[in-house]
């Protein structure tokens, strides 16, 4: 159970522009947080984009398409800010003279290119921010040669998935130093009034030159609708020398200037250049990429008369080598723009007053004893997840149907996916997993992102758990959406664990919260046990699960004449979540005895899953550990024995409060009492003592004798427990892979530390053997638990076979400090993350710019997968603001 007292609010300017922006509540239009770094680095290849009949969404809106094509929903860019209905954007477009088109977006393969699936292959670094936007810091490192789209493509697609991916500094442009060094940073003076500042850097050995393209252009929300519903266009006009205004139908307008007077407008309009991609007649002829045309080739795509709903400040800049030069400008409402004389007047201080802020607002976040080091982790870290708000649109009832201005979608696209999710319509700034390989909302993602994020905006991170529970995202049956390439997919039911812990970050006070998430939470639990438990006997099914290719099998197309699986993972959760639920009920009871029934029915929900986990065939009493169980049609039951994280989910399911709470909850306690006589068997089956002082009671699936045997079997080098953390399959299994037969079909899972050599899932993920950071979070927030009610003389060998002893608190410690590694380095050595390129963690202009991968290499740390998933690994500043000092 959560702590009852809050902790004291830090003070400074960013915590009261926080306060005022949560007092507005429903009047975000006058919130600090109406501007922010909302735009998504990638809107090609996603599912909102595909139109086509067999829903191959990456060929349906290729990358080539993405400078000519007009986003249906939502738009995309580098360095971008935008409002939260994003109705305008601003970014960045840079052109060094000899690539084939501006550098508007990041490059990356999609799915089928890359041999490992979708892969970015730039590099750039979200270095600060604050949950406000009042400051946001932005890198990238652009190469002065021509950039290497087709060696890239045609690399890669000539690799197996043995093989290592290729990228960008495999090619040899960053060889002799020949980049820009592009740093934005941002800067509010109020609420609408921003000051965007770039900074290029020649890192080159000699005079180069750049074009700095800073753009701005509205969403195009006028093609979609039926000639009759005409929606007013908006229009962007030159009002003065390096000066432009934006005139919006519904809003009020704004001015954007740039500091100089040897910029050159652009305009043009942000709709599609059909006869480039379709050969069909261009409604204008300054179409989307009419920019791209006039600086690249010098094509008359660019509007004389100054207006147009796409513009740019054309600025071309020669650089000294190792010299640097600086833009500014400023974006305002027109009624608070002021004169044009005087508009940057106050930028410098405005930028380091904001810098100042942020300094002062992570001193308070992040603990001094953390370090420099790990403070700079931490922060980076915070910095990602704010620049990973982004604005998702999307309306599934229209998207299946169409727009009234558009041929009708080929039939069968509802059978294709998400037919079933017509209510869904999100029109929302979302914590994304990373802003270009996942750049659409995953549930049991975004519930990690939330944890941490409420270390630095707990108002922010309650909205967005809140969200996802709303009835237009919660399908009626009370199913959570998983993330658009299917909203039916099943992912872990982690929402109640994540609202506990935010309540807790916030101080555990605000109950209205909690008690608003537990009924919508109910409902998803009843979803739960009403379709995962396919024999009614609390062992429950799930499918993947969030972990991909884990299995020998794939759990989530397993035909139900095959037979059926009965799961560890799923049934852990379940139980799992029956104690967060309890744990709710318990709490929100001080307030309200309503819900001490609720708290007795959770109770005895999560005996009867937790006695099931343990004796009815999940646990291998010989191994010591937990095992799915394949029940085929003919009768045979076969064990899957793969020792990997699916086994330790049960490790997780542990509760631990405070035995005073339970003083005035007699009906509560008694029920407790009668149904354990009646069921004595499952007083033995789960851990339900305290310790000999009674403070502290632990309510968990796995009794300390077992835990310390399963950590036994697998907390070893050679086993589960690698430098970096716990691997999600043994290395064990290097040398005895596991070997299934299913109707004739041989199934293997061995272990894989790197990238996946199968295409299971997509083949972008590997859950194979790599360290994860969700589940290690999980398992070292349990093991405390199990520290806390069991106190400091419970000693366990760790790591098994050393001969050492420490106690459960300890082996958490070590855990979280092996998973903070991965991003330590001494300036000499390569920080683990990055040890297959030195030049990231060494070079004095890299290695400050942490990337923050989506999961590593299970013997050597390398970073693998996404390379910006400040989602859920960005829970190592969670590990870093929680840890335990020694």
């Amino acid at each position: 159970m959560v702590s009852e007292t809050p902790p004291p609010a830090p003070p400074g300017a960013e915590r009261r522009r926080l306060a005022e922006a949560d007092a507005r509540g429903a009047a975000p239009e006058a919130s600090w947080r109406d501007w922010g770094p909302y735009l998504a680095e990638r809107a090609w290849g996603t599912v909102r984009e595909d139109y086509s009949a067999d829903g191959d969404a990456w060929r349906s809106f290729p990358h080539d398409h993405a400078r000519s094509r007009t986003y249906r929903w939502n738009e995309d860019g580098m360095a971008g800010f935008c409002d939260q209905r994003q109705s305008w954007c601003l970014g960045l477009a840079l052109w060094n003279g000899v690539d084939p088109i501006l550098k508007e977006r990041m490059f990356g393969l999609s799915g089928p290119e890359g041999n490992h699936g979708e892969d970015v292959k730039e590099y750039w670094w979200y270095l600060d921010g604050t949950p406000t936007h009042s400051w946001q810091r932005w890198r990238y490192h652009y190469p002065q040669a021509e950039f290497p789209y087709d060696d890239l493509l045609e690399t890669n697609e000539g690799r197996g998935k043995d093989e290592g991916e290729y990228e960008l500094v495999d090619t040899g442009v960053f060889d002799d130093g020949r980049y820009w060094v592009v740093t934005v940073d941002y800067a509010k003076a109020g609420p609408h009034d921003l000051v965007m500042q770039i900074t290029v850097e020649n890192a080159g050995p000699d005079e180069a030159t750049i074009q700095v393209l800073p753009s701005f252009w509205f969403r195009n929300v006028w093609s979609w609708d039926a000639p009759t519903d005409v929606v007013r266009k908006p229009v962007i006009r030159s009002t003065a020398p390096s000066e432009l205004t934006a005139y919006r139908p519904d809003a009020e307008e704004l001015v954007l200037r740039i500091d100089g007077l040897d910029a050159t407008a652009l305009f043009c309009e942000n709709e599609t250049n059909t006869e480039r991609l379709f050969d069909e007649p261009t409604t204008s002829p300054y179409p989307k990429d009419g920019i791209n045309d006039f600086v690249v080739s010098g094509a008359p795509t660019v509007n004389p008369a100054g207006e147009g709903t796409k513009a740019a400040f054309q600025q071309v800049l020669t650089v000294p080598a190792g010299e640097s030069r600086v833009i500014r400008l400023r974006l305002s409402e027109a009624r608070e723009a002021g004169p044009a004389s005087t508009a940057f007047d106050d930028a410098a201080s405005v930028l380091a007053r904001r810098e100042a802020e942020a300094d002062e607002f992570y001193a308070h976040v992040i603990p001094a004893a953390a370090g420099e080091q790990d403070a700079r982790i931490a922060r980076q870290a915070f910095a990602g997840l704010t620049w990973a708000k982004q604005f998702y649109h999307f309306d599934v009832r229209r998207w299946l149907a169409g727009d009234p201005s558009s041929p009708p979608p080929p039939e069968g696209r509802r059978a294709i996916r998400n037919g079933d999710w017509r209510h869904l319509s999100s029109h929302d700034v979302i914590l994304m997993p990373d802003p270009w390989e996942y750049p659409w909302f995953a549930a049991w993602d975004l519930a990690f992102h939330c944890v941490t994020m409420a270390h630095i905006d707990p108002e922010f991170a309650k909205a967005q758990l809140v969200l996802m529970l709303r009835e237009w995202y919660m399908h009626p049956n009370g199913q959570l959406p998983a993330y658009e390439w299917n909203f039916g997919d099943v992912n872990p039911p982690i929402e109640a664990w994540a609202a506990l812990r935010v309540f807790e970050i916030d101080g555990s006070r605000d109950h209205h919260f909690l008690g608003r998430v537990f009924h919508k939470l109910l409902m998803n639990f009843t979803w739960w046990t009403n379709n995962k438990d396919h024999g009614d006997n609390n062992l429950f099914e799930g499918g993947f699960m969030g972990l991909d290719n884990i299995a020998p099998l794939d759990r989530s197309t397993l035909p139900p004449e095959v037979g059926v699986l009965e799961q560890a993972d799923a049934t852990a959760w379940m139980a799992t979540y029956a104690l967060h639920l309890l744990d709710m009920a318990l709490l929100l009871t001080r307030h309200d005895p309503a819900y001490e029934d609720v708290a007795t029915k959770f109770f005895e929900h999560f005996l009867v899953i937790a006695g099931s986990a343990n004796d009815a065939g999940l646990w291998d009493e010989e191994d010591a550990f937990y095992y799915d169980m394949l029940h085929l049609a003919d009768g045979t039951t076969i064990p899957m024995r793969v020792r990997s994280l699916v086994g330790l989910v049960p490790v997780t399911s542990a509760l631990v409060f405070a035995r005073s709470h339970m003083g005035a909850l007699e009906e509560f306690v008694a029920r407790g009492a009668a149904f354990l006589a009646r069921y004595p068997a499952y007083a033995t089956s789960v851990h339900i003592r305290s310790r000999t002082d009674e403070v502290k009671s632990l309510l968990a699936l796995v009794t300390p004798e077992r835990l310390e045997r399963i950590l036994g079997k697998v907390l070893a080098d050679e086993r589960m427990l690698s430098p970096y953390g716990i691997r999600s399959i043994s290395a064990w299994h290097r040398e005895h892979p596991f070997r299934v037969q299913v109707n004739g079909v041989e199934a293997v899972v061995d272990y894989e530390p790197g990238e996946s050599t199968s295409g299971l899932f997509g083949g972008n993920s590997n859950w194979r053997g790599p360290v994860w950071f969700p589940l290690n979070t999980l398992i070292i927030e349990s093991l405390r638990g199990y520290d806390e009610s069991l106190g400091e003389t419970h000693l366990v060998e760790y790591p098994a076979g050393s001969g050492q002893t420490h106690t459960f608190g300890e082996i958490a410690d070590d855990l979280s400090d092996r998973l903070i590694s991965l991003f330590r380095s001494d300036g000499v050595a390569p920080r683990p993350a990055d040890a297959r390129y030195p030049l990231l963690s060494t070079d004095p202009r890299w290695r400050d710019n942490i990337a923050f991968y989506e999961y590593f290499h299970g013997d050597t740390g390398q970073g693998l997968g996404a390379s910006h998933q400040t989602g859920w690994t960005a829970l190592v500043a969670h590990l870093i603001v929680t840890q335990r000092r020694r």
